[in-house]
C-alpha cells in the first residue's frame, strides 16, 4: 500500500487552505496548513511533506521567501508559489529559488490536483540520487565486512603453503650461500687460486642439482599460494 501524500498548504487566508483540503483529500491526500511561514518552517523541521504551496504574499515572511528557506534546506522538496498577481521580477525571484511553478487565483479544483500531481512528479526524479546515496552508505559497511572476511579466508588458506614452501627450501638456499661465500674467501689466497677455481666449479656442480630440487620441491607449494591469492581475489569481485 502506498503511503499518504502529505500536502503543506501556507496561506493566511483560511479560505485557500479549506479547497486544498477539500479537493486534494477526495484524492487520499494528507492536507495540512499554515497562516504564515515561520509556522511552515516549523512544520517542515518536524514533518516531512511531499509538495509546499505557499502564498506570494503573507505578513511577515512571504512565500518566495519560504521557497528559499526550503531550497536550502530541503532542495528536493517541490514548491508552488499560489499567487493573484505577479510580475517578471518575482517570477525570476521564483525561478531562482527554485520553485515548481506558480498557481493563479481564483483557483479551481483542477488546477489545485493538477499542479500537486506535476510537482510530484518533478520531485521523484530529484529524490534518486539522494536514495542511492542513502543505499550506498548503508550497504558499505556490509561490503567492507565481506571483504575482510575473504581476506582473512584466503590468508588463512595461503600461509600453510607460503610457510611450508620457505621451511623446504631454506636449507637448500643456505647451503648454496655458504659455498658461495666459501669460494669467495679462498678467492682471496693466490697460492690456492687454482684450487679455488677447481673448488667453485666443484661447489657450482654439486650445489646446482640440490638447487634445482629446491625450486622443484617448492614450486608446487608456491603455485598454490598463488593459487590462493587469485581465487581470493576473484571472490572479492
Amino acid at each position: 500500500m502506498d503511503a499518504i501524500r502529505k500536502v503543506l498548504v501556507v496561506d493566511d487566508d483560511p479560505v485557500i487552505g479549506k479547497s486544498f483540503d477539500r479537493v486534494l483529500s477526495k484524492k487520499g491526500y494528507a492536507v495540512i496548513t499554515a497562516r504564515n511561514g515561520e509556522e511552515a518552517l516549523n512544520k517542515l523541521r518536524n514533518e516531512t511533506y511531499d509538495v509546499v504551496f505557499a502564498d506570494i504574499r503573507m505578513p511577515g515572511m512571504n512565500g518566495l521567501e519560504v521557497a528559499e528557506r526550503v531550497r536550502a534546506s530541503q532542495p528536493w522538496l517541490p514548491v508552488v508559489i499560489v499567487t493573484g498577481y505577479g510580475t517578471d521580477a518575482y517570477e525570476a525571484r521564483a525561478k531562482a529559488a527554485g520553485v515548481s511553478g506558480f498557481l493563479h487565483k481564483p483557483l479551481s479544483p483542477e488546477m489545485i490536483e493538477g499542479s500537486t500531481q506535476q510537482a510530484l512528479l518533478e520531485k521523484a526524479p530529484a529524490a534518486a540520487p539522494q536514495i542511492v546515496a542513502e543505499a550506498t552508505a548503508a550497504a558499505a559497511p556490509a561490503v567492507a565486512k565481506k571483504e575482510s572476511v575473504v581476506k582473512n579466508v584466503a590468508l588463512f588458506f595461503a600461509a600453510p603453503f607460503i610457510g611450508l614452501a620457505y621451511f623446504v627450501a631454506f636449507p637448500f638456499i643456505g647451503l648454496g650461500m655458504l659455498a658461495w661465500m666459501g669460494g669467495r674467501e679462498l678467492m682471496k689466497y693466490r697460492t690456492v687460486k687454482k684450487i679455488a677455481v677447481f673448488m667453485k666449479h666443484f661447489l657450482l656442480l654439486v650445489t646446482a642439482p640440490v638447487l634445482g630440487l629446491a625450486y622443484i620441491v617448492a614450486l608446487p607449494f608456491i603455485g598454490l599460494a598463488m593459487l590462493a591469492c587469485a581465487g581470493a581475489k576473484a571472490i572479492r569481485k
